[in-house]
This record gives structure tokens, C-alpha cells and sequence, in this order.
């Protein structure tokens, strides 16, 4: 585990854009998707990316965070999502489908056996691509960035998962290596306050949600050949055990860059002796069918 300060931002800056409107997008402002046992919260305040994860009813995450892809500029600071502090993202288009179908005005609340969601912005340099989809009891999240320009960064990460503070526990797994696993406990002691777990690159993460008995495994399908894409998990007591995948830190972006990541998450429900076992059976799961909506 590390204490990090580089990294540090305060899970209260979703309050500073609670009342956010975005320019483009439905006239409702929260939209509660469910497909199968799979439940995902959008919201308008944070520039219609997710809100909250739901698993059987059980919240998995918490609302009160930021979720989608953020940017870490030198000298300037966090942009994207639910960071108002400095700017806010660009927000270009957003688009939804349900069962394949395009909704010109979708309701607040949208049942289905799939929804895919669009959406395109601009931060700053950099033109961004956010795909997400619900299908088969998945969430898959695809992000693509690119620019014409060199751009310095701190940081840039996606796929930001606030799992809820019932999160005990985690897993992670580079399969080149999985004779040696990465695993800990989550809780609210001072000795794992605002620490930072994982910090490398692994294959597929899993948390487990002990007060529902229920797990949720997210793979990275795919990232950037040559970009090291480091996962984090940050525990912030009161707050979330909060997932990151990270990228270019402390690095220039090169000009004419473009890479596309591509993250599955899936549920799962165990006992706290067996959730490892099953986690990584459904973890092995994600590589093959179905990865695509059905027709």
C-alpha cells in the first residue's frame, strides 16, 4: 500500500457541480438504466457519465464521486466528469439506445436487455470518445482519447469505480504472473486511511461487498500497446474504496496520439471464504462470449 498526495482530490467536489446543467443531453437530469440484474445511474450534474452501480438492487458504489475519464494538468488541475473546480468538460454529444433503438428523449428510467450509451467531449487538447454498455449482467465502459498537440499531464484516469464503503476486500490478478495475486482488506482503520492499493498494471481487479455477499470483477479488454495502464484502489473511509485505471503520468502525450481502453465488469455473489474462487471463475469468464450485446 501507498500514501500518495500527488493523486489527492476531495470526494466532496461533486457538491461544487450538484446543480450542474450540461448544454447537450436529455432535459432529465438523472436516468436510472436496468438491464438483468444490472442497474446504472447517469446523471446530467456530472456530464452523463455514471453515477452509481447497482447489482440485484444492492448499491455497489456511491454517488458521491466523480465516475468517467478526469485529466491531471501541470499548474492547472483536475478537468473532466464532475470537476468544476477549474473548467468544466466540453460536453459535445450524448446519445441513448435501448434494445438497439435510439431515444430522442429518454425517461428517467429505462428497462431493457441492452442500452448503450455515446458520448463525446473535449478537454482542453484533447478530443474524448465514452462508450458505455449494458448487456448479459456487464457493464462495458470503452474510452478513446486523442489529440494533435504534445500535452503534458500529471495524470489521466478511467474508468472510476466509487465502490461503496461495505467494500471489504480486494483482488487482483496479472495473469503472466498469477502465482502471486495481489490481495488486502478495505476498512475504515487509521492504519488504511486514504491509502492507495494495487499501483500496478494487473489484468482483472474484484472487490468484495461483504454486507450483500455479492463481488464485482472489472477486466481491462484492451489499452494502448505501449501505455502502462497502472490500477489503483484509493480508501477513503466515510467516502468509497474508489477504483482507478491510470495512465501517462507525469509523462508528454505525444502529438497524433490516439488509444482507445476498453474495461468489462461483471457481478458475482459468494460466501467471504469462497468469493476469491468465484471472482476469479467469472474473472476467466469475461475473455470470451458474450462480449458483444446480443443481435
Amino acid at each position: 500500500m501507498i500514501r500518495h498526495i500527488v493523486l489527492f482530490f476531495s470526494w466532496v467536489v461533486i457538491g461544487s457541480g450538484a446543480d450542474f446543467v450540461p448544454e447537450v443531453g436529455p432535459e432529465v437530469q438523472r436516468i436510472t438504466v436496468s438491464c438483468g440484474d444490472v442497474s446504472v445511474l447517469f446523471r446530467g450534474a456530472s456530464q452523463w457519465t455514471p453515477g452509481r452501480l447497482d447489482y440485484k438492487e444492492t448499491p455497489m458504489t456511491t454517488e458521491r464521486s466523480a465516475y468517467g475519464t478526469v485529466f491531471n494538468f501541470p499548474e492547472v488541475g483536475f478537468i473532466g466528469t464532475a470537476h468544476f473546480e477549474n473548467e468544466a468538460e466540453d460536453l459535445k454529444s450524448v446519445r441513448f439506445f435501448i434494445d438497439g433503438e435510439y431515444l430522442e428523449s429518454p425517461e428517467a428510467t429505462l428497462n431493457g436487455e441492452t442500452f448503450r450509451l455515446e458520448r463525446r467531449s473535449k478537454i482542453r487538447a484533447f478530443n474524448l470518445e465514452n462508450v458505455t454498455e449494458i448487456h448479459n449482467n456487464r457493464i462495458v465502459e470503452t474510452t478513446t482519447i486523442s489529440t494533435d498537440e504534445e500535452v503534458p499531464l500529471k495524470l489521466v484516469y478511467h474508468f472510476m469505480h466509487a465502490w461503496s464503503t461495505e467494500v471489504s476486500a480486494y483482488l487482483a490478478v496479472d495473469e503472466s504472473s498469477p502465482e502471486k495475486p495481489y490481495r488486502g482488506v478495505l476498512n475504515d482503520t487509521n492504519e488504511l486511511e486514504r491509502n492507495f492499493f494495487i499501483n500496478r498494471s494487473v489484468d482483472w481487479v474484484a472487490v468484495y461487498h461483504k454486507a450483500s455477499g455479492q463481488f464485482a470483477v472489472s477486466r481491462l479488454l484492451q489499452k494502448p500497446r505501449e501505455i502502462a495502464s497502472p490500477s489503483k484502489i484509493w480508501n477513503v473511509p466515510g467516502a468509497y474504496r474508489k477504483y482507478y485505471l491510470t495512465a501517462f503520468q507525469n509523462q508528454t502525450v505525444p502529438a497524433g496520439f490516439k488509444g482507445t481502453w476498453k474495461m468489462v465488469t461483471a457481478f458475482g455473489s459468494a460466501s467471504p471464504d469462497s468469493w476469491e474462487m468465484a471472482a476469479e471463475t467469472v474473472a476467466k469468464e469475461l475473455t470470451k462470449p458474450p462480449l458483444s450485446p446480443p443481435n
